[in-house]
């Protein structure tokens, strides 16, 4: 047997060996946390019995086992397996104690040392008959879970302690020397060591930080008392209210979102899904359940190693939205004495959301306002850099939100007036030189002659200084601001509750009458906002067609769809979307008809006219461009290749 062979023979056995060993004590461990399961689920069997009515203790008795003896044999039973004092605060009683400040009432649970419901108190919610009457509650109590677990020794047993088994032992709330009102609970684990938590509320009339909640995680000596492992796992579940007055609408906006450390942007779970999750095997910097116009944020400025996120859809009618979970980790090692988290209980609003931040933990940006849905790219930047700005400039000067629309759409107008002005001009140079066009159509009127047509077409619009897409690229550099603005009206929560005209609801669709049947895609209402951006479309359409047919034959075969069928399609589409959208489409549509009427009378034909003669002159004995010279080889190439091919 050679050297090569010995020495893999000897990796080999080493490897057998080595695997053997390490197989042994993994069963043995876990044989160990089996054993120390085993005995808790006895020692909770034991401590949910049902007690024995005094008739029957002689019965029992007789049975050889007095009912003192069992609960104390119980009692022992559970302090073997869980410890003297996490097996008293297994059976703790729970209690429950609010605590407020100028936006919000927070309800903590002695269960878990946990955060059971959260009430924002300058919010209402619609009732089932559709009125504003009752507050704005994050989550349903009963669902609410926030459930910290990690193993402690006991013995030669290892322990999962999972913190919504325990009930923690509060202290008095407490003012601290920065105002905050402290909210402490404790659970202890041994003589000396405990798990601690601090809530801190503040109430410094600064939306940004009032509605930002510090939660401080302490390990209380527990070096000593902590099993051998590398991370605590966090488990956060609620259930969220409907809050808004159309369930498909708002169940659109609401998802699990979550933002990884050092970027400007945010992930989303598809929102739309009836059930989505997402396993996270990246550091992620905060988790929120996001509704409609409110989230909950847990943020962990040190991050948190593993996330599995996720959700559910409600049923339609049931008085809930989502079901949402969060499975997370964060990283733990001896030297761990605590973790500074913070929870963000509140609006969807730029101007807050921009502005939180946990200052103590030193995170810096944490972009939250990036919950807000206002569009990628180009569509977010002119939302966040111009809309908004110019929103929140108005409506610190004028009270009504209508005439706040009003203004923008205005001021749109104004800003892309230049590109309108462009666009007519356009189409008018492209009305009045159709006649020479169909000269040239009548001296080609072969197929074989398409090529030179089409080259002598191009000659004319060349030298009467025609861009023949003239008339559309103004219009498709205005899409921007448009879906811009699609993002932004649906997603503002200032709208909400803000009433105008018949609309009692700005962020809501505006129904003056209500269907006793539904109809698919439309609805069991009719909102007036909707139908009048509907007419108001196809009064643009029929204009805009109208100017531009005689010019472009090829628009003939889209009549159908540009005059009826877009704007029936708008009408299907927005009968459920915010009426505030609606009514600055409808705003937008008739500025834009009465100021092509204002272009059409102060663009004289005439003036047109002689302008593309004047440049039909200059160009004649002009040079030809290399784009030109370019372009007219390759309409020749092609006219030889079609010749040959007839040949």
């Amino acid at each position: 047997m050679d050297k090569k062979s010995i020495i893999g023979i000897a990796v080999v056995a080493l490897l057998f060996f080595g695997f053997a060993y390490f197989n042994t004590q993994e069963q043995k461990k876990y044989q160990e946390e089996m054993a120390a399961w085993q005995a808790y689920q006895d020692s909770v069997a034991l401590a949910t019995r049902p007690v024995v009515p005094a008739a029957d203790s002689v019965a029992l008795t007789a049975g050889g086992q007095d009912p003192e003896q069992a609960a104390e044999a119980a009692r022992e039973r559970r302090v073997a397996a869980l410890g003297e004092y996490l097996a008293a605060a297994r059976d703790g009683e729970e209690r429950e104690f609010v605590v407020e400040n100028d936006v919000m009432a927070v309800t903590f649970s002695t269960r878990g040392g946990q955060i059971r419901d959260v009430l924002l108190k300058d919010y209402t919610k619609y009732a089932p008959r559709g009125e504003r009457n009752i507050p704005v509650s994050l989550m349903d109590p009963a669902t609410a879970r926030f459930d910290l677990s990690f193993f402690v020794k006991n013995g030669l047993n290892n322990v999962k302690v999972n913190t919504m088994e325990y009930v923690f032992t509060p202290s008095a709330v407490e003012t601290t020397a920065d105002g905050a009102r402290a909210v402490r609970m404790r659970l202890p684990i041994s003589e000396t060591a405990a798990l601690e938590y601090e809530y801190l509320i503040y109430d410094t009339k600064t939306p940004a930080r009032d509605y930002l909640v510090d939660f401080d995680v302490r390990l209380v000596n527990m070096a000593a008392e902590m099993a051998n492992q590398t991370s605590i796992g966090i488990d956060w579940s609620n259930t969220s209210y409907q809050n808004e007055r159309g369930f498909k609408n708002e169940n659109m906006y609401t998802t699990v979102a979550y933002r990884f450390p050092g970027e400007s942007s945010i992930e989303e779970l598809s929102m739309s899904d009836e059930e989505r999750s997402k396993e996270i095997t990246t550091s992620v910097n905060w988790v929120a359940f996001k509704q409609h116009y409110f989230s909950s944020v847990f943020i962990a400025p040190q991050n948190l190693s593993y996330a599995d996120v996720g959700f559910t859809t409600a049923q339609p009618g049931s008085g809930y939205i989502k079901d949402f979970s969060a499975r997370m980790t964060v990283p733990y090692t001896a030297q761990t004495t605590g973790y500074d988290f913070a929870f963000y209980f509140g609006p969807n609003e730029y101007s807050i959301l921009k502005k939180v931040g946990d200052t103590d933990a030193g995170d810096g940006d944490l972009y939250l306002e990036r919950l807000i849905p206002l569009g990628w790219g180009i569509f977010g930047w002119i939302n966040r850099w111009c809309v908004i700005p110019v929103f929140d400039f108005l409506r610190n000067y004028i009270p009504s939100f209508g005439i706040i629309i009003l203004i923008l759409a205005v001021l749109v107008r104004l800003v892309i007036s230049p590109l309108t002005y462009k666009s007519y001009v356009s189409m008018a140079k492209m009305r009045l030189i159709k006649p020479q066009v169909d000269e040239l159509a009548k001296k080609y009127p072969k197929q074989e002659d398409a090529m030179k047509r089409q080259q002598a077409t191009m000659e004319l619009y060349k030298k009467a200084g025609i861009n023949p897409m003239g008339g559309c690229i103004p219009m498709l550099i205005q899409m921007p601001i448009l879906i811009a603005m699609f993002r932004f009206f649906p997603a503002s929560i200032e709208l909400r509750g803000q009433s105008f005209l018949w609309a009692g609801d700005l962020s809501s669709y505006d129904s003056v009458l209500n269907l006793p049947f539904s109809i698919p895609f439309y609805g069991d209402h009719v909102s007036l906002f909707a139908l009048l951006m509907a007419l108001s479309t196809f009064g643009y359409s029929y204009y805009s067609y109208q100017q531009t047919a005689s010019s472009q034959p090829q628009m003939a075969g889209m009549k159908f769809m540009m005059l009826y069928l877009m704007p029936l399609m708008l009408l299907f589409w927005f009968n459920d979307y915010s009426s505030g959208l609606c009514y600055y489409y409808l705003l937008s549509n008739l500025l834009t008809i009465g100021q092509t009427l204002i272009i059409r009378r102060m663009v004289d034909d005439t003036k047109i006219q002689a302008i593309m003669q004047a440049n039909a002159a200059r160009k004649s004995n002009g040079k030809k461009s290399k784009f030109q010279q370019r372009y007219e080889e390759l309409l020749r190439q092609q006219e030889a290749q079609q010749r040959a091919k007839r040949k």
